[in-house]
């Protein structure tokens, strides 16, 4: 192990790239409007859609303006959480780790020095040029510094759901969080992350000993799983969500929540299932009260173009990781999906 640099000071980087007060007010009503939806004082759902992993700042900004667009129409019955995860790398860990590791994305060469400060700037020009407030997947918890202030959802991915430090820094997060079912599909794992977040813990952080309240917000996120053969196996279906809603609830957690991934297992890795996965959902929750209460919404990998590039393409609007929805397909589904509620 070589010590290449030392990062950039958070603090410093965080008042070079500030909040106005304006921003920070508008930021806590939209955190405070999931809350609502997680706690079961609003109706609607939470849809948290965007690419797989944010690439250049001008096409992320360019789909969230026309989320921004689409939120205005769909304000009664949805609450879109624009996803741009800045360290979201290709599955395998070769390549491309993701905009914190590789802020000029198509040069070939990683650069984190500079990768954080991009983070900062892609989410901070996001808030500026659209008025929303995105999610980020927490891939490394000690990044998290440089823009938690911008945040209003994180997402922790299947791969770092059984990870110590990220259940415990979890826990002293002040916005909500979504814990995804591991990869290899165990529920009591995924609960027992839920625990280990909504309870007060003290960590490692930075360099210091810290001490947290507890999240009383974390909750499920389920997105299909591998079995020991390899085989993908979904867990969105009745059957399944109604299993799940009685083993989460023998655990007695505060705000029982889950939302679907339609993407990744569920999918069975073809983007285009998204979409009938989402009006199933949604169609099922009409139609149960149970599942409607406890099923809080979506997340669907979408960008301005269908599909994925191959590796040493520079294809604009199209994700580098996992396909997506285009935008036109994109738009057609929110507004199909607000039908069907």
């Amino acid at each position: 192990m070589k010590y290449v640099r030392k990062l950039p000071d958070a603090d410093e980087i965080i008042q070079q790239y500030p909040l106005d007060n304006v921003q920070k007010k508008n930021r806590k009503q939209r955190i405070d409007e999931i809350e609502k939806i997680l706690s079961g004082r609003s109706d609607k759902k939470i849809i948290c859609i965007g690419p797989c992993s944010a690439d250049r700042e001008d096409a992320v900004v360019e789909y969230v303006l026309k989320l921004a667009k689409i939120q205005e129409e769909l304000k009664d019955k949805f609450f879109l959480v624009p996803r741009v995860y800045t360290s979201k790398p290709r599955t395998n860990g070769t390549g491309y780790k993701g905009l914190l590791h590789r802020p000029a994305v198509y040069s070939g060469h990683d650069d984190i020095f500079s990768g954080v400060i991009a983070m900062r700037k892609m989410q901070l020009h996001v808030i500026q040029q659209t008025g929303m407030f995105c999610a980020d997947e927490m891939l490394y918890p000690e990044a998290m510094y440089y823009i938690l202030d911008l945040l209003a959802y994180v997402a922790i991915g299947a791969r770092s759901v059984e990870n110590q430090q990220h259940r415990l820094t979890a826990s002293g997060l002040e916005i909500p969080v979504g814990m995804k079912n591991p990869t290899s599909g165990d529920l009591e794992v995924l609960l027992n992350s839920i625990i280990g977040a909504q309870y007060p813990q003290s960590l490692l952080y930075r360099g210091w000993e810290v001490q947290t309240e507890g999240n009383l917000y974390a909750h499920a996120i389920l997105r299909g799983y591998t079995d020991l053969s390899g085989k993908i196996h979904p867990n969105y279906h009745y059957e399944a969500l109604c299993d799940f809603h009685d083993l989460y609830q023998k655990k007695n957690l505060k705000n029982m929540a889950v939302l679907i991934d339609c993407s990744h297992c569920n999918s069975r890795k073809h983007y285009d299932e998204q979409e009938r996965i989402a009006k199933e959902i949604t169609v099922l929750c009409k139609e149960n009260k149970d599942l409607n209460r406890f099923v809080k919404g979506l997340l669907i990998e979408s960008y301005l173009k269908d599909g994925a590039q191959m590796i040493g393409e520079n294809i604009y609007g199209k994700s580098i990781t996992d396909p997506c929805l285009g935008w036109n397909r994109t738009e057609r589904l929110l507004k199909e999906l607000a039908d069907l509620c």
